[in-house]
């Protein structure tokens, strides 16, 4: 899983770019998903809104890859904002 991390208002070259690596990946994406407007976070302290910011959470995409390092080459193509972090899931 791929979580896109850091938001500012995209550009019609932002789209592009990502629109490109989207259709490079499309071959081995499972899912994608992009938040928008709210978030919140639930802790013991109760709950919070989560502005959209470079620190937010804004998209998610479930690759298939081989293992960790080959994500991650997938990854290392994406037009990110801030960042991307990479986790493996394991079956359920």
């Amino acid at each position: 899983m791929l979580l896109h991390f850091g938001f500012e208002k995209p550009t019609p070259e932002i789209m592009a770019a990502w629109g490109k690596w989207f259709e490079s990946v499309a071959d081995k994406t499972e899912d994608k998903g992009g938040f928008h407007g709210g978030a919140r976070e639930i802790s013991q302290d109760g709950t919070k809104d989560l502005p959209m910011g470079m620190e937010s959470i804004t998209g998610y995409s479930i690759i298939n890859a081989e293992n960790l390092e080959d994500a991650e080459k997938i990854a290392q193509d994406n037009p990110f904002i801030a960042s991307i972090r990479v986790y493996e899931i394991m079956a359920m």
